[in-house]
């Protein structure tokens, strides 16, 4: 009898021994199958991640470049209340060595969908370069020909100083219709490229109001920004 128990110990115990190392091998194939699938979430988590650092990255930051458009490196749209128009620059341009005669700039403005839908405000729009290269128009509006019309594009083909790339502008709104501006885009013959400026808020009524981005030169030779003020 106990002969026979031992032999059926024995028999079961090599029963399950083989069991066991099924399971072993099972797990061990599980584990392998598991890792890749694992390794790959935890990639797939890390670029997300990353994405979603580098978004924030460029939202902060300005400059957004397309093929040949630019997006104008800038904080929010900024007051001035010293700016002064200049004159005959096309020949104190030339005068100084800095002019390279007229030329032909397209201008492009959106009106928010949040302005009125028409406007008797009175626009002008002065831009130019560092040099002071400044093209001014007086007047772009026209309430006759539907001009800034609420969620409107408008194109104005001006004549003004050649310069040596497009770094400032600004808009100044008179009356009392309370236009409001998305952007204005303006192609820069100088670079052959689209500069765009972004202001999507209301102007103040009766100052120039814009972007400044052009460098000035310092004592150590680097360049840094300038308002037009003191220029």
């Amino acid at each position: 009898m106990g002969s026979d128990g031992d032999r059926a110990r024995s028999s079961s115990g090599g029963t399950n021994q083989p069991n066991q190392e099924k399971r072993r091998a099972q797990e061990r194939t599980m584990v392998k199958l598991l890792l890749p699938k694992t390794l790959l979430h935890v990639l797939s988590l890390q670029f997300l991640l990353l994405l979603l650092l580098l978004c924030v990255s460029w939202g902060s930051s300005v400059v957004v470049s397309s093929g040949s458009e630019i997006v104008a490196d800038h904080p929010p749209p900024h007051e001035l209340r010293s700016f002064t128009i200049r004159e005959n620059l096309q020949k104190e341009g030339e005068e100084a060595g800095r002019g390279r005669g007229s030329c032909s700039y397209t201008v492009k403005i959106r009106t928010s969908c949040s302005s009125p839908k028409i406007t008797r405000d009175a626009i002008s729009l002065a831009f130019g370069d560092l040099y002071r290269n400044e093209v001014y128009v007086p007047r772009l509006d026209d309430p006759s020909s539907g001009t800034f019309e609420r969620c409107s594009t408008d194109t104005f083909k001006i004549k003004g100083p050649c310069g040596y790339g497009v770094c400032y502008l600004y808009l100044r709104r008179n009356g009392w219709d309370g236009w409001i501006p998305e952007w204005v885009q303006v192609y820069d013959p100088y670079y052959s490229r689209t500069v765009t400026f972004y202001y999507s808020t209301s102007l103040p009524n009766g100052v120039w109001y814009g972007f400044n981005q052009c460098p000035r030169a310092t004592q150590t030779g680097t360049t840094a920004a300038d308002p037009i003020s003191r220029m």
